[in-house]
């Protein structure tokens, strides 16, 4: 008899275009190519609902998520308070059979007596209350600010909740080793992603590549930062891409002649950028969880190179080009534009991820948790 798992995602994953969304589709692709029948259930905000998902889940239910000032006045954090559904708790009651939590946003009802009898598995994308006081640290909009203090003082009480939770799986070393101290619990199951393997090529790029969802303040705050630093003390060609820039980032860009921008590629334009790039530069100020886009950048691209915060006790950095100050960023960039990749570095990388960041393997991880 074949396994069957709820899994209970805060929004559609598909199409798998941003953060946390990847690693929950390619979850699910590896987990159903493992043999498991998938109960998923979405809670939706401006996305479609999807076709492609009935490919791989046996039932696809999907939930409105709730909005409005209301739930900002709740004691419960907004990501959380706006991701209940009767129906929902009802749908899970029609199978007794493990759930898997796509995150803190979606264990509304982790504690709630009828899920009692159920395998509760919650896959942690960040420590959430770090992250959002992260956010208030990176944002200007005072409101906003004050929002995402607000939200992280809610989400630190919320997280308590996680003792009731059969098991966690955080995605970062650093990330399983708070969980473990808290809750006595967590495993780490690296991002899932779409790379089955790395496909570098070989030869020279001529440019350098800032790639990330540029609608979040954190890379906001690292593309102000390159800016200011360092594509102002470099002729090279530039180019940022990512979803969603906002209009100071676009005419900001506008006024230097070396830098460009891709605002909203499709998925495969993206791999081509970052395949074609001679570095991809992405550094970041928020330590938390794993950044897809460093696994990204070393599946398909070139040069690497970033700072300590995106590399630190991932298992990664020895795969990339630390730096973390502007002199030697600025050393390195001029340095690594003019070589090319060698095959021993290739076969690092094919080393390390192609066996400890494989979805396969990581996919029977979770197979013989449930």
């Amino acid at each position: 008899m074949k396994k069957r798992l709820h899994i209970v995602s805060f929004n559609i994953p598909y199409p798998p275009n941003y953060g946390g969304i990847i690693d929950v589709f390619y979850k699910i692709k590896h987990l159903a190519a493992a043999d498991i029948e998938i109960i998923l259930h979405c809670f939706h905000y401006g996305r479609e609902e999807s076709k492609e998902l009935e490919k791989y889940c046996y039932k696809v239910y999907y939930y409105e998520r709730k909005s409005g000032p209301l739930y900002l006045f709740s004691s419960l954090p907004y990501i959380v308070g706006t991701r209940q559904s009767k129906r929902l708790l009802k749908n899970l009651q029609e199978e007794i059979v493990p759930i898997l939590f796509e995150g803190l946003h979606s264990c509304y009802y982790i504690n709630h007596p009828l899920m009692g009898a159920y395998q509760k598995i919650v896959r942690t994308h960040n420590i959430e209350h770090h992250y959002y006081r992260y956010l208030s640290l990176a944002e200007k909009n005072v409101f906003k600010q004050y929002y995402f203090k607000q939200e992280a003082i809610k989400l630190r009480c919320f997280e308590k909740k996680l003792k009731l939770a059969s098991d966690i799986l955080s995605i970062s070393p650093d990330d399983t080793k708070y969980f473990k101290t808290k809750y006595r619990m967590g495993k780490f199951i690296p991002a899932f992603h779409p790379f089955d393997k790395v496909n570098v090529k070989t030869g020279q790029g001529d440019y350098i590549l800032f790639h990330g969802n540029l609608s979040v303040s954190e890379n906001q705050k690292a593309v102000n930062y390159l800016l200011d630093r360092i594509f102002s003390e470099l002729t090279l060609s530039v180019v940022i891409a990512g979803k969603n820039p906002p209009e100071s980032m676009i005419k900001r860009i506008n006024d230097l002649p070396h830098v460009s921008l891709v605002a909203d590629p499709e998925i495969k334009v993206m791999d081509q950028l970052i395949q074609n790039a001679q570095i991809s530069l992405i550094p970041t100020f928020q330590a938390t969880g794993l950044k897809l886009k460093l696994l990204a950048s070393l599946f398909l691209g070139r040069h690497c190179i970033t700072n300590s915060p995106m590399v630190e006790n991932t298992g990664l950095a020895h795969l990339c080009y630390v730096a973390d100050n502007i002199k030697d960023m600025i050393q390195l960039i001029q340095q690594k534009f003019e070589e090319e990749i060698t095959p021993d570095e290739i076969e690092q990388r094919k080393t390390i991820l192609e066996t400890q960041f494989s979805n396969t393997y990581n996919a029977q991880k979770i197979y013989e948790l449930i």
